[in-house]
């Protein structure tokens, strides 16, 4: 399966996953329980959730294939980050400390081309890819043991695209439905909160 293949699969797992959320959270209110208390139970098991999907990322290890310290994509330009790093956004401080653009999407395209392939046919343009100056020929970070915190923590969302050479694939692959179900049912209950909030 290609990587478009896998976010029109992606798509449509989370479609069939909204429905069946919104039917669960509709019979619950319709048992006569208010919104309220929905949201309370299911931030305790959204919580227990997200735990388990983090305690079950410490079971896969880096492979050292590189392609994250290569291959780091944002919708943000170099001068928006650099921007937010300065009002105080430490992701993007960490960001821009850790990465360059690349010259050439053609530079990017040898790393991870199933990527850039899945964006152009998506029609996406509004996308930059950095990668990290650092990084030995051997895919070795020459300051591993003082890494950002990014570098740490990525990937930290099950959500996402990752080269099969990846050593989180199998955790991704475990936790995506999980994350999926979770993120559909954050929305339904924010939508009945808001349409409460509007009464």
């Amino acid at each position: 399966m290609n990587l478009s293949d896998e976010y029109y699969s992606l798509k449509q797992k989370y479609r069939k996953l909204f429905q069946k959320s919104t039917q669960e959270i509709e019979a619950k209110l319709e048992q006569g329980l208010s919104v309220e208390q929905l949201e309370k139970s299911y931030k305790q098991k959204w919580q227990a959730e997200l735990s388990k999907v983090a305690n079950n990322r410490v079971k896969n290890h880096c492979t050292g294939c590189g392609v994250c310290c290569r291959f780091a994509v944002s919708e943000f330009s170099p001068e928006k980050l650099k921007q937010k790093a300065e009002n105080g956004d430490n992701f993007a401080y960490q960001f821009i400390k850790t990465f360059i653009p690349y010259e050439s999407i053609e530079k990017a395209k040898k790393v991870f081309p199933q990527y850039i392939k899945m964006l152009e046919e998506q029609g996406e343009k509004d996308y930059y890819i950095y990668h990290c100056p650092k990084v030995t020929e051997d895919n070795r970070c020459p300051d591993y043991e003082n890494r950002p915190q990014i570098c740490r923590d990525f990937p930290d969302n099950p959500v996402g695209f990752l080269p099969k050479t990846c050593g989180f694939t199998p955790w991704k692959l475990q936790s995506e439905s999980v994350l999926l179900k979770l993120n559909a049912e954050r929305e339904i209950i924010n939508f009945y909160l808001k349409e409460l909030n509007k009464s």
